[in-house]
């Protein structure tokens, strides 16, 4: 009995996250695709991914990214112009 309250417990919080409901989404989602993809799971993971919505950091580490690719840019394009002079 104690495994069927813990399996209750969880499935609780799966729904309460909205877990369930995503994943339903996904699965019907799936079901409906005219032609299934080959791959069902790249199929999952396209999807969920595409749902989840974006984590700030994540976001905030992308504009990182961005500012230090424009700055490394720089840095070779001015270790270009100074190896010329030399």
């Amino acid at each position: 009995q104690a495994a069927d309250s813990k399996r209750e417990q969880f499935r609780r919080y799966l729904e309460k996250s909205g877990v369930l409901d995503t994943l339903t989404k996904v699965l019907v989602a799936l079901y409906e695709e005219p032609e299934k993809p080959n791959s069902a799971l790249d199929f999952l993971k396209h999807h969920l991914g595409v749902s989840a919505p974006e984590n700030p950091e994540t976001e905030a580490l992308r504009l990182e990214v961005a500012e230090m690719k424009e700055k490394y840019e720089a840095v070779l394009e001015e270790n270009k112009k100074l190896k010329t002079k030399v």
